[in-house]
């Protein structure tokens, strides 16, 4: 039997190939499984690994931070609201080979069954509580919707990572009531900052009123006190002029009528003796000049 020459080199030919097409790269951020006839055989790590083709076959998924936009559905609150309600669930595959086989295996789905069970979650959360809370609390229900997620989804493998409750949408006519409690709200703390204005002014012209009032008197005090001195000085200057005029009047008669003058230590002080004749008591007058 003739073998033909060209036959080896297609066989090896056709083994390079049957290698080459085994090869798998997995990515950094992925995460998988190698199943054999359909059986879970080994975990696949980033990298080249090699698998067998026709017999074996690579899985894998993504284990970085992923976020599922839930569709905006209507919940009915405590208070009787139909609220639309838009979420969106961050999460995460943990990268351990065991999280990854349960995310494979202990779970059909996991993208499209954290949505439903974001879901229903919000639904049975929201739906216990009134529009106001779910409106005003919604860091707290962020919170309570992600340790309920996480408790669900632990033995998926999966991490809830956080919640986001990114709009409720209230009925029409909510929103209009709710629009005008915020217009009346806003006239009011208007109201509240106009007045508190014009009583600081007020307060203001108060208080530059008093200052003038106190100045006006301080300055009436100051002239009336400066009036009665001047009056003081006058008077003194009056009395003590009168006194020397008297004065110089006695010593003037006393001139007239032969009387002596004489002069002290002082010089400047004389002393009139008046009437010096025999058995008259003399009369002593004192001259003050300053």
């Amino acid at each position: 039997m003739h073998m033909d020459i060209s036959t080896p080199y297609i066989i090896g030919f056709a083994f390079v190939v049957f290698v080459l097409i085994g090869f798998r790269v997995v990515s950094q951020k992925r995460r998988g499984v190698v199943e054999t006839f359909g059986k879970y055989t080994k975990s696949l790590e980033p990298g080249l690994c090699w698998v067998f083709p026709f017999v074996q076959t690579a899985r894998t998924l993504n284990v970085t931070e992923t976020m599922s936009q839930i569709e905006p559905q209507e919940i009915i609150t405590k208070d009787n609201l139909n609220a639309l309600v838009d979420l969106v669930v961050f999460y995460r595959v943990r990268p351990d080979p065991e999280s990854v086989r349960n995310a494979f295996y202990q779970v059909d789905d996991v993208v499209s069954q954290i949505e439903v069970l974001a879901r229903t979650t919000a639904r049975n959360v929201i739906g216990g509580m009134t529009f106001a809370d779910v409106n005003s609390k919604r860091a707290v229900l962020n919170d309570e919707l992600r340790g309920l997620l996480s408790a669900q989804t632990n033995n998926w493998g999966v991490d809830v990572v956080r919640v986001e409750l990114k709009e409720i949408t209230p009925p029409k006519v909510v929103q209009e009531t709710m629009n005008q409690v915020i217009i009346a709200e806003n006239a009011k703390r208007s109201a509240v900052d106009f007045a508190t204005a014009k009583e600081t002014e007020a307060d203001g012209l108060r208080r530059a009123a008093i200052k003038a009032a106190e100045g006006t008197k301080q300055a009436a005090i100051l002239e009336a006190e400066g009036k009665s001195a001047a009056f003081d000085l006058i008077n003194k200057s009056f009395v003590g002029n009168a006194q020397l005029l008297r004065t110089l009047e006695v010593t003037e008669n006393s001139l007239k009528n032969n009387s002596k003058i004489i002069i002290t230590e002082k010089g400047i002080t004389p002393t009139l003796i008046m009437n010096d004749a025999p058995g008259i008591t003399s009369t002593v007058a004192t001259i003050s000049r300053k």
